[in-house]
């Protein structure tokens, strides 16, 4: 099968690969229709994954068929159309029985699919504890509308919910990417009382203003003051996706007095917490990585209706095209927000 490889630091190649097998009784075979490309791949050309292992195939986005699955594998069986999760977790451990999946204590716990073994971007894939990183799609879903589910979705969801958001908040989005927009997404389906969406860029800003025209969209030069001129001085809840060089301190200046700054983002370096600063504010924090034990609930959403990001796919390409598609999405050119890959 064809296969999206990371060859060396700098170098990743579409080579030919053994189709996978089972190994462990818990194990699923997906055959993959549909991923796409993430930030997170570019991360790993780059070096800056030092956990990536040399000559796995990259991608952690995707949807497919069951193709087979192991003796122990109860919830999908040959022929489920599923969504796969990006994290691997065993479901039995004290940090999944309590939700914290990102942390399961699991030797394949954790980002390992693209990243510490085979991923998706490819013909087929395995999953291990697939009862666990399996869901099936429900009819009425299509691939396009669930490719996102088991990745930026699920960081999305699970940003909006542990902002404990109240029907009367103010919430703030910092960053208007693929993952800002599907945490947007999600908050908008909980109803808050307004949303504001802070982006540098002016074609994502667009974007924004184009098809949430109910979202006060603002540059980051402007939402301080926006923020701060509400009734309770600040949002109620500030989730700071955009990870850029001062998002950071933008996003608990926007917050109001005892709210909630959850940071979903990514940093380059260390951030500073001037607690001086903000003495008397009585922010509460939240910062990690995705628990993506909600794909479920969020296939529910999309079937409702009350959620769709098929808009941010803006390019399209078959498998054999990954090396051209992966350069225009490293690069931004053309426009690009998230590129499908099309086996």
């Amino acid at each position: 099968m064809l296969a999206f490889t990371y060859i060396d630091k700098g170098r990743f190649g579409l080579v030919e690969k053994p189709v996978p097998a089972i190994i462990d009784p818990r194990d699923a075979v997906v055959r993959i229709t549909l991923a796409s490309i993430c930030t997170s791949d570019v991360h790993i050309k780059h070096g800056s994954v030092p956990r990536a292992v040399k000559g796995i195939t990259v991608g952690h986005e995707a949807v497919g068929v069951v193709e087979a699955v192991g003796s122990a594998v109860k919830n999908v069986a040959p022929g489920d159309r599923v969504t796969v999760n990006v994290e691997t977790f065993c479901g039995e451990c004290f940090f999944c029985k309590h939700g914290y999946v990102n942390n399961c204590t699991d030797p394949d716990g954790g980002w390992a699919l693209g990243c510490r073994m085979d991923g998706m971007l490819a013909e087929y894939v395995r999953v291990p504890h697939a009862d666990c990183g399996l869901d099936r799609i429900p009819d009425g879903v299509s691939d396009e509308q669930a490719l996102f589910v088991g990745d930026i979705l699920s960081t999305g969801y699970w940003a909006a919910d542990i902002s404990e958001i109240a029907p009367d908040d103010t919430v703030l989005v910092l960053g208007a990417g693929p993952t800002g927009i599907c945490t947007l997404e999600c908050v908008l389906a909980r109803n808050p009382a307004r949303v504001i969406v802070c982006e540098k860029d002016a074609d994502r800003l667009a974007f924004v203003k184009q098809r949430y025209p109910d979202v006060c969209a603002v540059t980051p030069d402007k939402v301080v003051a926006v923020c701060t001129a509400t009734e309770r001085n600040g949002a109620d809840a500030v989730i700071e996706v955009a990870g850029g060089e001062d998002s950071f301190r933008t996003a608990w200046q926007c917050a109001r007095p005892n709210g909630i700054v959850t940071v979903v983002a990514l940093y380059d370096k260390p951030q500073i917490l001037p607690l001086p600063e903000m003495y008397g504010k009585n922010l509460t924090f939240k910062t990690g990585g995705v628990d993506g034990c909600h794909l479920d609930e969020i296939l529910q959403l999309i079937k409702d209706g009350k959620v769709d990001t098929t808009p941010l796919i803006t390019h399209r390409f078959p498998l054999k095209d990954v090396e051209k598609a992966f350069d225009l999405f490293e690069n931004r050119r053309d426009g690009v927000i998230k590129t499908a890959i099309k086996p």
